[in-house]
């Protein structure tokens, strides 16, 4: 590879490209910078410079995702992904690194909560919401606690950080009581912030303590409780601020409402007033109100009127100390110097216990009844520090970073080794970094910090003491000590991020920090509140700073070992506070103080990168033979390619799902494959441009070709060939005249002799004419006779056939009198013979008439003529007799029927007569006889309605719906109402109406996950609503009905408070059946739309690193876009089943495909690997689909495609090219469904897949943000997902008569009948 990396004294590193082969023992490396620069590197063989990572693999969500890991490489990723895409969450292994970006972005908001809700790590872009949600899902999952460090040095964004991740608890985890305590936890955020943070110079809110908060969950893994732990507070920062730092925040908030009422009595004053506040000069912030934010004393007695202590004893105190003796008891006064000592001593001591005062106060209002089953632990704590002076301070938090950096380092080697054994990779023992030396150094047995305590023991102990000790038992015996060439008052320490010097000037005293007896004694007798944690003072000030300290971070420790941690480290990019500015010095200084080159340090001595076989499948088969991709596994595929392509095999190893790369393999497959896509692009350019060349060459040849021939032409046209050309043209003249007088003879010889022959012909055929039409005249005289008559036999047998077809009516009336019907169907027989003799006879005699040549013929016309009509009346009598015994049968069966109705009615009556016995209004029943109406069998003052509650609103879709009316329940329902109607009476229908709608909010209540339910409850309500407002009488809705409807409208009642109500009803069932289908289809979403890749040749994937997408690429347990279609068609055929109307399933489609874009486009914003033009590609692939399924639905009106738009103009801006200022145009002028926040964010996140591909550069993505800036619109980048369009019920009146309705028996409502 050409590129390497060589340091450099501003930037750290810079990028080089080598311009000559290094060969072995070469001592210069001949390279060309990025600005063209040429330049001889002196290198040494053992330690060349480090390799450069393909471009393909820049700007990736992991570090360990590399190729090549190593210093530069996790800087320029870090920057590129910082400058350029505006990201400030990269993964590096466990650890998400954090760059402060001193700018509000909104990726915090509660849509982005929502959506890394329920998502597993590498699903989608690093945020801190990840990490919160990964601690959380581990906790539910193992029933584990968790841990979350947050460290970074001052103004890296530890606190902020912290915050978020209490806050994204607070939101997915909400109580289920009213104690709100979520809401307390993020309440006392401010007040700790108040008391605790302090501006200094690196940071305007800087935490000047250490918080290990534990959030207690119950056993639902909801928030049910916190508690608030601390650590080393600055109480330095009390009674002493450098130039340009504050004292903490709390004092300055109370000055700054020293005038407000609730504040007078402690008669304060302005900040720069007291010398606690304006010690460093900067009393204000710029930008913050502290009076906003909140809501010291002038003189000894304002202090001691507030605590209510004796003024002169304190002032005599604060001057003078009592010192004792073993004799006497000699009271001294203080210098001035040791009278301010003891003053700022005490002011600390007092501060000191109110902060912890606080804190315990916190812990009581967040404290919870009962036992705590899990917790998530969030640890704010100051990352390792080194200034131009350290102190006490800096010695204690660079201790607790070693401690919390061999935890650390312990815990990634175990994930490294737990990830080998499950792959089944052979173990070796990976060398890394173990701090244990240093930790004993300062905490073994006669460490540094046992030599500090036993000096503060001693009466007359000094720093100078302690650090002579110091030397004598480490200097040239440890070699993590040193002492400083030109300095006897201080030390150096190899920590494991960098060497640090101490120096030794204060450490007693800080250790010791100690109050005068005497003074503790004069605050004991105080009766203010505050004062009962005095008492805590004579046994806490008997431990040293260093003892309280080194216990409570075993405390921590322990905890933290004792859950799973997530890591966090915070880093800030430059001093000054400016946006998105990187200074690699500070960065390469805090990455290596803080851990993270040390965790990529370790990933590179194994196998860094690691992909699934599936991943490297779809990555590199275009590196596969024919005759390996005929392989049909595809694991067995990647073995075989990878031993081709690699020869030492100690460079992979083949786990059992996944394969192990060691460093710069990765960048090795990656040349590989951009050589073969470079071929690839070679022999496609070489054919085409062959081609254009071909087409270029026989262009110009046929203009060559044009030009020579209009050439020549010109040439030829000279003076003889215009002679020639004349002389022929009277040469052609003659000819042409000699040849068309010949041919004008020919013609006129040739129309004679046709016109002579024609002639003849004419009169021949007129004298053969008029011979022919004598004899026709002839024919046609015997033939007009001849058709008279049969034209009058043709009539007579018309009136025959009339008088046979009256006689067999006749027949069929008299069939009651079969025998004398038989015997007279024999005398009409005999009649008809005997008419038929005579017409026999009078054809015989018609026939002697007719001329002999005509005698034959008619005699057998004649024969065949009665043989047919012999054979056509013997088949009518078969059919008489058939159809006699048949009406036999049908009378018989008339009367069994006849005698069956004769006994219903029988027990009809006698039901009636039972019931007038009874008392029930039987005359009401009489009286509705004639109409259309269903009442219960025990119909009487009310219906059966509880029997109508138990079956009608719990009728089962499936089964019910196939060949029924749309609404059939609702008609039902409806018709109840108009029986009650009509009989008039109010109870009746106010009882139905109330059990109808209690019903079905019971079912929908019982069955409000079941979407069949749901649909066909919605659709019923809806029909029912329809009916009451169809039939209620009101003229806008009666224009609709036939003049049969409007019969039956309501006549005495107005149901529109209930139509209220029901309308209500419906709303909340929609919105219900809304939520059932989203909650059914949102899963897919994302893996079907966004992550599955259909389009054959656009793979888009890359190496990932240790953080893998958990939804897997492999083709099998994977949405597809094929289960969101699947899943939209079962959703359609369900409504369309139900007889949902129309208009309501296009708004139900609308809000459905909302949610599909929605998501989608959520998604796409937080995962910059989605970001490329493949990507793009295959998102407006998915959305045709999803348009054809539409129109196959003749869905196209329900505006469902307009919802998409956003969708597709993000997938087509990931298409287009991003280059010039007409692109930068064209994409304001297309993307106007996309705001400017989403479009700056699609264009900074945008992701090459190959080589090939170009970033977009800054400067593009600023130009487009200024064309953009003149829009109005709301800076959101989340499309809510929550959002539901306003549902409208249009009026559709029924098209069926209520009388011709039919109750199917599969509904069991036999008790309902007809009347």
């Amino acid at each position: 590879y050409n590129r390497v990396w060589i340091p450099d004294n501003e930037e750290v590193w810079q990028s080089a490209e080598i311009t000559k082969n290094y060969k072995a023992g070469d001592r210069f490396l001949h390279v060309q910078l990025e600005d063209g620069t040429e330049l001889s590197y002196p290198v040494d063989p053992a330690a060349l410079p480090p390799l450069r990572n393909p471009d393909i693999l820049v700007g990736e969500n992991d570090l360990t995702a590399l190729s090549y890991l190593h210093e530069p490489a996790v800087l320029h990723n870090l920057k590129i992904r910082f400058v350029e895409s505006k990201l400030i969450y990269t993964y590096s292994g466990i650890i998400l690194v954090a760059i402060n970006p001193y700018k509000e972005l909104p990726i915090y908001g509660d849509a982005i909560i929502h959506a890394y809700s329920g998502q597993n790590m590498g699903d989608m872009d690093p945020h801190i919401f990840a990490v919160a949600e990964e601690a959380y899902k581990q906790m539910a999952r193992n029933n584990k606690n968790q841990s979350i460090i947050v460290s970074g040095e001052s103004g890296a964004g530890k606190t902020v950080s912290a915050r978020y991740t209490m806050r994204y608890f607070a939101t997915v985890s909400k109580s289920s009581n009213n104690a709100h305590v979520e809401d307390k936890v993020l309440a006392s955020n401010p007040i700790t912030e108040a008391v605790g943070n302090a501006k200094t110079t690196r940071n305007d809110n800087s935490s000047r303590f250490g918080k290990y908060t534990e959030i207690s969950f119950d056993q639902s893994y909801q928030i049910i409780g916190a508690n608030m732990r601390t650590y080393l507070l600055e109480k330095s920062r009390v009674v002493f601020q450098s130039e340009n730092e504050r004292n903490y925040h709390i004092f300055y908030q109370l000055c700054a409402s020293a005038m407000q009422p609730e504040y007078e009595h402690l008669k304060l004053g302005s900040a720069e007033e007291f010398n606690y506040t304006r010690m460093g000069g900067s009393t204000v912030i710029e930008g913050v109100d502290d009076r906003a934010n909140m809501a010291e004393d002038k003189h000894l007695s304002i202090f001691c009127e507030l605590l209510d202590l004796n003024c002169d004893k304190v002032a005599w105190w604060l001057c003078h100390r009592k010192i004792v003796t073993t004799s006497e008891t000699v009271t001294k006064p203080m210098t001035r110097a040791q009278a301010a000592n003891a003053r700022d001593a005490l002011a600390k001591k007092i501060y000191s216990h109110l902060f912890d005062f606080i804190v315990d106060r916190i812990n009581q209002a967040l404290q919870f009844p009962g036992k705590q089953h899990t917790f998530i632990g969030v640890l704010d704590i100051y990352g390792f520090e080194t200034f131009d002076v350290n102190s006490f301070e800096q010695f204690c938090i660079n201790y607790a970073n070693e401690k919390l950096q061999q935890q650390f380092n312990l815990h990634v080697f175990k994930l490294e080794q737990e990830e080998y054994m499950k792959e089944d990779i052979p173990w070796t023992l990976i060398d890394f970094y173990d701090n244990q030396p240093v930790i004993d150094l300062i905490e073994a047995k006669m460490g540094i910090l046992e030599l500090l305590d036993e000096e503060c023991l001693l009466p007359h102990g000094k720093d100078e003491n302690w650090l002579q000790k110091l030397y004598n038992n480490f200097v040239n015996k440890n070699t993590l000590f040193e002492k400083p060439r030109m300095s006897n008052t201080s030390f150096i320490i190899q920590h494991f991020a960098d060497k640090v010097e101490y120096k030794c000037e204060g450490f007693l005293e800080k250790n010791r920090d100690t109050v005068h007896e005497v003074l503790i004694e004069i605050l004991k007798e105080s009766k203010v509140y505050l004062t009962f944690y005095w008492k805590r003072f004579i046994s806490r000030t008997l431990l040293s700073g260093v003892f309280q300290f080194r216990n409570s971070l075993s405390l921590l420790m322990a905890t933290l070992n004792a859950t799973t941690p997530h890591y966090v480290r915070c880093i800030k990019p430059n001093d000054e506070k400016l946006p998105f500015e990187f200074d690699s010095k500070r960065v390469v200084q805090q990455l290596r103080a803080c851990g993270v080159l040390e965790t990529i340090r370790i990933s590179a001595q194994s196998y860094p990168s690691r992909w699934t076989y599936i991943e490297f499948f779809s990555r590199y088969s275009i590196l596969m033979t024919q005759q390996e991709l005929s392989i049909n596994d595809k694991k067995q595929i990647c073995k075989i390619v990878l031993q081709r392509l690699i020869q030492d095999h100690n460079q992979y190893q083949f786990g059992r799902t996944k394969i192990f790369f060691r460093a710069g393999q990765v960048a090795y497959l990656e040349k590989l494959r951009s050589d073969r896509l470079r071929q690839a692009c070679i022999l496609i350019q070489k054919r085409v441009r062959g081609w254009l060349q071909r087409r270029s060459f026989l262009s110009t040849r046929r203009a060559a070709i044009t030009l020579q021939q209009y050439f020549r032409g010109q040439q030829a046209i000279t003076a003889r060939n215009l002679k020639e050309t004349w002389a022929a043209i009277v040469i052609q003249k003659y000819c042409r005249g000699y040849l068309v007088r010949r041919l004008c003879q020919l013609i006129h010889v040739a129309a004679v002799t046709i016109q002579a022959y024609t002639r003849g012909f004419l009169a021949r055929k007129k004298y053969r004419k008029m011979r022919e039409e004598q004899k026709a005249v002839v024919l046609q005289k015997y033939a007009r006779a001849w058709l008279a008559r049969r034209r009058f036999q043709n009539i007579r047998r018309f009136v025959l056939n009339i008088q046979l077809s009256y006689r067999v009516q006749q027949l069929q009336k008299k069939i009651e009198e079969q025998v004398r019907g038989s015997s007279q169907l024999l005398i009409s027989t005999n009649l008809l013979c005997f008419h038929l003799a005579l017409n026999l006879t009078h054809l015989i005699k018609v026939f002697l008439h007719l001329p002999c040549s005509f005698s034959l013929l008619f005699n057998r016309v004649l024969e065949s003529h009665f043989q047919s009509q012999k054979e056509i009346y013997e088949k009518e009598i078969e059919g008489l007799n058939f159809k006699v015994e048949h009406l036999s049968q049908d009378i018989n069966h008339l009367q069994k029927l006849f005698r069956e109705e004769n006994d219903i009615n029988d027990g009809i009556r006698l039901e009636v007569s039972r019931l007038t016995s009874e008392n029930l209004v039987s005359s009401r029943c009489r009286s509705t006889t004639q109409m259309c109406l269903w009442h219960s069998e025990c119909c009487g003052n009310v219906f059966e309605i509880s029997r109508l509650k138990q079956t009608g609103p719990y009728l089962k879709p499936r089964g019910v719906v196939v060949n029924m009316i749309p609404g059939l329940p609702a008609h039902i329902l409806f018709m109840c109402v108009r029986y009650a109607d009509y009989l008039n009476d109010a109870d009746m229908l106010k009882s139905f109406m109330n059990v109808t709608i209690d019903g079905i909010k019971q079912v929908v209540k019982e069955h409000s996950e079941d979407f069949e339910m749901l649909s066909f409850w919605l659709s019923n309500t809806y029909y029912f609503l329809n009916c009451l407002k169809q039939y209620s009488g009101e003229e806008e809705f009666m224009k609709y009905n036939t003049p049969r409807q409007n019969k039956n409208c309501l006549k005495h009642f107005d149901l529109s408070e209930y139509r209220q109500i029901l309308s209500d009803l419906a709303i909340r069932i929609y919105h219900q059946f809304i939520i059932v289908m989203e909650n059914n289809i949102q899963h897919m979403i994302v893996p079907g739309m966004l992550e599955y890749e259909s389009l054959q040749g656009i793979s888009g994937l890359k190496p990932t690193g240790f953080r893998k997408r958990s939804s897997s690429i492999d083709d099998t347990d994977t949405y597809t876009m094929t289960s969101v279609l699947q899943q939209l068609s079962y959703f359609y055929s369900t409504m369309c089943q139900n007889g949902l109307d129309s208009e309501l399933l296009k708004q139900a489609v609308k809000q459905l495909f909302f949610l599909i874009g929605a998501v989608t486009l959520n998604s796409l914003f937080l995962r910059k690997d989605m970001c490329s033009c493949r990507k793009g590609m295959q998102i407006r692939c998915n959305i045709s689909y999803l348009e054809e399924w539409l129109k196959d639905k003749n869905l196209q009106s329900s505006n469902a495609k307009e919802t998409l738009e956003p969708l597709s103009q993000a997938a087509w801006l990931l298409q287009v090219k991003k280059i010039t200022d007409d692109d930068a145009k064209e994409i304001c002028e297309h993307c106007t469904s996309l705001s400017t926040v989403q479009i700056v964010k699609i264009l900074n996140s945008y992701t090459p897949i190959d080589d090939f591909e170009k970033r977009v550069t800054p400067s593009f993505v600023r130009k487009v943000q200024a064309m953009l800036n003149n829009r109005e619109e709301v800076p959101q980048l989340m499309l809510d997902t929550k959002h539901l369009f306003q549902v409208t019920f249009p009026f559709t009146p029924s098209p069926h008569a209520l009388e011709l309705i039919q109750v199917p028996s599969s509904f069991k409502l036999g008790f309902l009948t007809r009347v």
